[in-house]
């Protein structure tokens, strides 16, 4: 495997990182604190082309490839995890969903939308009794002919109020089980479909999290994707593809505590000499600087399988666990270093450390990509 960048792939990096250096970090400890993200950054990211970066240029996107898209997001959630999120949901989930499997009439319609930053999307398929069991949907659409008739509750829905366009995974054909579930793309603003309580999280504060419902929402059939009953494994190849997206989030959140720690260590000064001439912190460092580097090449191996048009279901799901342990581990070990400055928001990593357990979590959790990867394993 090619480990050098292009001139193209450094451009990206350079632009997400002046992005993320210039515009996100001013005010991030903030966003957090006020658990809001400003309006205005979603537009400058989607005028940057950083919310539609894999949408093709007709539709308003970047047309770039899967490598682009996680370069981008480390250097992003270097700094702030929250619009890395809000980043992933936007390009992976929605507009990849869209443009892989919509109808012409829908990319049309809707990924210039989500391209330019004038709205974003939100992927709703988890449910109060329905979480890593994404088969046991209760939300339901009813086929009322020429429409659904939707009716549901869904739960932690990342881009749940700030979103415009909703894509909802719900069951018409309980006979059926998984092969009975559609997925509709539902506007904000729909006669019934109201936006519930916003979630207190532990990270990714800023990234708005709310429960989404659905009271008798007349659903057009021509907001079906693909279809009658495709829904499920709409789900099941979009996460694929989402779980690449999170583990560069995982990823940027732990070089970015690393860079922060590597900068302290080289200044706090401890018994008359800086503390990375210490051995015990240089131990810390040499280890984290390796598995850092070790999570981003199972990255870049996701991403470029997926771009060759290879199977990479395997690939990503080893990504998401190994970057989301690595993540939860360098926050955790930034912290230590950083001594008592490591435990106060001013410091940034304490905010990191909380970001990160939630990569360990969303798009599958770390139990949920053992199972992924032992069933390719033993295929």
């Amino acid at each position: 495997m090619d480990l050098n960048l292009s001139e193209e792939h450094e451009a990206v990096q350079f632009a997400a990182r002046d992005f993320a250096q210039n515009e996100l970090l001013a005010g991030v400890i903030e966003r957090d604190n006020e658990q809001k993200f400003d309006r205005s950054l979603i537009k400058k990211m989607g005028d940057l082309g950083f919310l539609s970066m894999m949408v093709k240029p007709e539709y308003g996107g970047g047309g770039m490839d899967t490598l682009s898209y996680v370069i981008a997001m480390e250097e992003i959630s270097k700094v702030d995890a929250s619009a890395g999120v809000i980043m992933s949901v936007n390009n992976s989930l929605v507009c990849w969903g869209i443009q892989a499997y919509g109808s012409e009439e829908q990319k049309e319609k809707y990924l210039t939308q989500l391209s330019s930053g004038d709205t974003i999307g939100a992927f709703c398929l988890s449910e109060p009794e329905a979480g890593s069991d994404a088969t046991s949907q209760q939300t339901t659409a009813e086929d009322k002919g020429d429409y659904y008739l939707l009716n549901g509750t869904k739960n932690w829905i990342t881009n749940g109020n700030s979103s415009g366009i909703c894509l909802v995974i719900a069951q018409t054909h309980p006979e059926k089980g998984h092969k009975g579930i559609n997925v509709l793309i539902v506007e904000k603003g729909a006669p019934g479909f109201t936006i519930g309580k916003k979630e207190d999280k532990m990270g990714i504060r800023a990234s708005d999290t709310y429960t989404l419902m659905f009271t008798d929402v007349k659903v057009p059939k021509e907001n079906r994707i693909g279809e009658d009953g495709f829904g499920f494994k709409f789900a099941m190849t979009v996460l694929n593809g989402g779980r690449i997206g999170i583990a560069a989030q995982a990823l940027g959140i732990a070089a970015g505590a690393f860079e922060l720690s590597l900068k302290y260590a080289q200044e706090r000064k401890t018994f008359g000499k800086p503390i990375s001439d210490h051995q015990a912190i240089q131990f810390k460092l040499a280890e984290m600087a390796t598995r850092i580097e070790a999570a981003r090449l199972l990255v870049y191996k996701a991403a470029r399988l997926k771009d060759e048009g290879k199977d990479y279901i395997q690939a990503a799901a080893m990504a998401k666990l190994f970057a989301s342990d690595i993540a939860m581990w360098v926050t955790t070990e930034a912290v230590q270093i950083h001594g008592g400055y490591g435990y106060v928001k001013e410091y940034h990593v304490e905010r990191m450390m909380r970001d990160a357990k939630i990569t360990q979590i969303y798009e599958g959790t770390s139990e949920i990509q053992k199972l992924v990867i032992a069933r390719e394993l033993l295929k």
